[in-house]
């Protein structure tokens, strides 16, 4: 990006909301909502009843620098739940289990373009949708890349593929845990709740993706010159070999991840488990897949860890994020603004609501690239909203879903998006020019499923 528009790390940008949220205790008048246990059990704002606090105590600044580790222990089972799910999928990604399971596929449709397509792109959802991958993608850049060339397609095919794949996977999730879980646990929703609904969206969502990655495929293949990066040199590539198979080990890991992703299904709507058991499960898989797949105990602790560290990053985003709620809370203004907010969103009534909160979700993305960040910056916002304009919090966290994962195949503060276009050598104006139809005809079904979402009381 050009130095005149970079854009801050992401820790600049969200101390740089702590201070506007300081500031804002000391310009807004304090003010609270009354609240009342719903039907399901959770506790909501009441609409028509917010009044204006007197004399309530003014913050001080060094407020902003206890507020951290405040927010770090007041989020502490999400931000330990997403340590240990990073550290098991690093466990599994060494193990070899998830390049030999992909590069299996792959070699199976590699000689028929359109079962290539479909079949990439579904398991790159797949895998984005249950266990938040996206970084492990990215060493299968230059095999999906081959793969496409040999059949007459191009690069931009190739990372359409990957990147739609894992951005529509991220869109309609249905227990990724660094996005879904997360923004449920903040908005005071049982884990994993909603399951059915989303996992209906999937094929539907999926189905659009595929078509519009394979119509540019196919004028590709009818004329090379349609190619979107036919005259740039970077994004020729030549031949690689294909990841090798699935040995006995890969497949007792895979179905290792399979049983635990079902017991953690059955756990989550039977016994009713919350964070603690999900991520003791977790923990379980990295311990008997680090082991079954021949890492021993050293190289299992290892891997774990350093999967573990990778998150260190991750985790300090939420306790940041966390903050700024923490601060409104405290300055009692959160309310204050809500009600702000929610008055124009209640004059477009509710199915038009939650399109605004798409809209505003996809661009808060831009700004927070990370999805378990930006559900702790947003949803403690569009809960309380959604319960003053007629829209259910699972209603909120699907806009916020959408806004988050719709958003990652095109916003280039996306780490892993452009890491996959550096490899692919795919110049950044090129490749929105491919993915931006397919980002607004996505933008449009993901608001008439919001529209639906409402109308049918979703909860």
């Amino acid at each position: 990006m050009p130095r005149s528009i970079r854009v801050p790390h992401t820790l600049v940008l969200l101390f740089g909301m702590m201070v506007l949220a300081l500031v804002a205790t000391w310009l807004l008048p304090a003010g609270q909502f009354q609240t009342a246990t719903n039907e399901a059990g959770r506790e909501v704002v009441v609409p028509g009843t917010f009044a204006v606090i007197p004399d309530a105590r003014p913050l001080m600044p060094w407020e902003l620098l206890t507020v951290v580790p405040r927010a770090l222990a007041d989020a502490q089972d999400i931000i330990f739940f997403v340590l240990i799910v990073g550290g098991a999928i690093s466990v599994l990604r060494a193990t070899g289990t998830i390049d030999a399971l992909l590069g299996a596929v792959l070699r199976r449709v590699g000689g028929r373009p359109g079962l290539l397509i479909a079949t990439g792109m579904a398991v790159f959802a797949a895998g984005s949708a249950t266990l938040g991958v996206a970084e492990e993608y990215i060493p299968l850049t230059l095999v999906l890349i081959a793969l496409c060339v040999a059949m007459r397609m191009d690069t931009v095919t190739a990372i359409g593929i990957m990147v739609c794949g894992y951005g529509i996977g991220y869109g309609v999730a249905a227990l990724n845990p660094f996005t879904v879980l997360v923004a449920q646990n903040v908005a005071g929703l049982p884990p994993a709740s909603g399951l059915g609904f989303r996992l209906a969206l999937f094929l539907p969502f999926l189905a659009i993706g595929v078509h519009h990655v394979w119509s540019y495929a196919r004028r590709v293949q009818a004329d090379p010159a349609n190619s979107l990066v036919h005259d740039i040199e970077t994004a020729q590539h030549a031949a690689v070999e294909l990841p090798a198979g699935l040995d006995a080990r890969h497949k007792l890991v895979a179905v290792l991840t399979l049983a635990t992703l079902a017991l953690m299904v059955y756990g989550i709507a039977v016994p009713k488990w919350y964070i603690l058991e999900l991520s003791a499960i977790f923990l379980g898989l990295a311990l008997v897949a680090g082991l079954v797949g021949g890492l021993g105990a050293d190289g299992t602790a290892r891997r774990f860890a350093e999967g573990a560290a990778e998150l260190a990053g991750t985790a300090l985003l939420i306790g940041f994020a966390r903050s700024i709620a923490l601060i409104l809370e405290d300055g009692q203004v959160l309310h204050t603004i809500v009600n702000a907010l929610a008055a124009p969103l209640q004059l477009l009534g509710a199915e038009f609501a939650a399109i605004g909160m798409l809209l505003i979700q996809t661009v808060i993305n831009v700004f927070i690239p990370s999805g378990s960040g930006q559900a702790y910056v947003t949803m403690p916002l569009m809960a309380p909203i959604g319960d003053l304009v007629g829209v259910t919090r699972q209603t909120a966290v699907l806009a916020f879903q959408f806004g988050d994962g719709f958003a990652n195949m095109i916003v280039p503060t996306n780490p892993v998006l452009m890491g996959i276009l550096g490899i692919a050598g795919i110049p950044y104006d090129r490749w929105l020019r491919f993915v931006l139809p397919l980002l607004l005809k996505l933008m449009l079904a993901g608001s008439v499923t919001l529209v639906v979402a409402v109308m049918i009381g979703w909860q």
